[in-house]
């Protein structure tokens, strides 16, 4: 028999080795003596790292990213730019280069992981996305790792029109077609609109040669407050304790937001217009100026057209040309589905068990998978958080966050794993007697947890 057809007999078959599935199984190949098959459609393991633009670096640190038993980074400060004075951004590059680091020198070596590259999973059979040969896989369970099927600008076309003549360009091919350009246009507000409005900026692009356009406002998180504790208490916990407080206390939802604005828990573009969307984009102060040195922000609604001469928006038009490029940044970025269980029979189903952590959450559900034999006692340690998208979605996400906060305190597997954890970026750091200030901080969270899990509940209901 062909060795590459025989069947592969595993106690875990993990579907996707994108940063989700890398995390769940360094976790379970780390806390167990199980045995794993992760199969995934890219020759390389990152996902759709291996489709990123060129200037992509992370939104949070790197020491908060990747796999839970090897760092990724140096753990130095960035020097230059938007992020200087902040813990370091990986690049794509070095986000891909690092996953495959990791499969080599850590997941292979364990004799008890078998990896294969450009394959789908077609019920229980393995198949090459080349050969489009098959190889049965035994598995005692499934664990899906592309469930949250994340898509960026370079894995499909526009969704809208676009005249002949008219470049219109995912961000991957913008370096290449920079250059002599009578204008740029960004579309989209999100993460990827961020980077492409920034990497023009920081090319010497005239502020006033851009045109932003942004279908909805958002609400960004200060990157300052998202970084490792042991040099950064007041601003990381010192900060959640300002969420928790402002949870709390708020008489009104558009109270919260005032609350949450002016202790520096939330910040936005303009003063003079209110946010509708959250997604957690995260921005430094400076990269905030940046954004606001550009005076094009159309605020019309979506793309719906490009023709040779406007662009139609759901809204009304705006001028383009031939001599203008389009920079599509529309991508949706996490696909966002009704939530199920997590744990489910022999099926493992990895989704956000903390907002917008998505590498932490496949991570702790590993170690919930390997410590815990009881399904529904699995399931309420992960309750799923399905990704923001409107700026309500704040409050439903962090009331789910607080909860699961206070269950996982509860059980001691938890929180010492929690404590230990390096991408865990909600702890206390402290490694040794807190100060008087410290001190002052944790009771502050301790007096507000409750109220705050109350309090959004409240808000939510009158919400509808």
């Amino acid at each position: 028999m062909d060795p590459n057809s025989a069947p592969i007999d595993v106690d875990y078959l993990v579907v996707g080795a994108g940063a989700v599935g890398m995390a769940f199984t360094d976790v379970l190949l780390s806390e167990t003596t199980a045995t794993v098959a992760l199969v995934d459609r890219y020759s390389r393991p990152g996902g759709h790292w291996n489709r990123a633009y060129p200037f992509v670096r992370l939104h949070q640190p790197s020491a908060f990213y990747g796999v839970n038993s090897e760092a990724l980074g140096m753990g130095r400060l960035d020097t230059e730019g938007g992020n200087a004075g902040l813990q370091e951004l990986a690049s794509g590059a070095e986000v891909v280069d690092y996953f495959d680091r990791v499969l080599r020198e850590r997941l292979l070596p364990t004799g008890r992981l078998q990896y294969l590259p450009e394959h789908d999973v077609d019920g229980s059979d393995a198949v090459s996305v080349t050969t489009g040969a098959r190889r049965p896989i035994r598995a005692r369970k499934i664990v899906d790792a592309a469930h949250s099927e994340v898509t960026v600008p370079s894995m499909r076309p526009p969704t809208y029109d676009v005249a002949d003549g008219i470049v219109c360009v995912a961000p991957n091919e913008l370096p290449s077609v920079f250059g002599d350009a009578s204008g740029y246009v960004v579309i989209g507000a999100g993460k990827t609109g961020i980077d492409a409005c920034l990497w023009l900026l920081d090319a010497g692009v005239d502020p006033d040669a851009i045109r932003w356009i942004v279908p909805r406002d958002s609400w960004f998180l200060d990157r300052r407050n998202i970084q490792p504790v042991e040099d950064n208490f007041e601003s990381t916990v010192g900060g959640y304790a300002l969420q928790l407080e402002a949870s709390a206390l708020a008489t009104s939802i558009p109270d919260l937001f005032r609350r949450l604005e002016e202790t520096g828990q939330l910040l936005r573009l303009d003063p003079e217009v209110t946010p509708t969307m959250y997604r957690c984009a995260t921005v430094t102060r400076t990269e905030l100026d940046q954004l606001r040195s550009i005076s094009g922000v159309v605020r019309m609604g979506r793309v719906r057209s490009i023709g040779a001469d406007a662009i139609g928006l759901d809204g009304g038009t705006v001028k383009t040309s031939a001599g203008v490029i389009h920079v599509d940044c529309t991508a949706d970025g996490f696909k966002r589905r009704p939530p199920e269980p997590v744990f489910s029979g022999d099926r493992i189903v990895l989704q956000s068990v903390r907002t917008c952590q998505q590498v932490f959450s496949a991570a702790l559900i590993a170690h919930v998978e390997a410590t815990f034999t009881d399904e529904a006692e699995k399931n309420a340690l992960c309750a799923v958080i399905p990704s923001p998208d409107a700026d309500i979605d704040w409050l439903r996400t962090t009331l789910v966050n607080t909860e699961s906060t206070i269950r996982w305190g509860s059980e001691p597997r938890i929180a010492s794993w929690l404590e230990g954890s390096r991408l865990n970026s909600v702890k206390t750091g402290l490694t040794g007697a807190p100060t008087p200030a410290q001190i002052g901080t944790l009771r502050t969270i301790v007096r507000h947890m409750n109220g705050a899990v109350d309090n959004l509940r409240r808000l939510l209901d009158e919400a509808g």
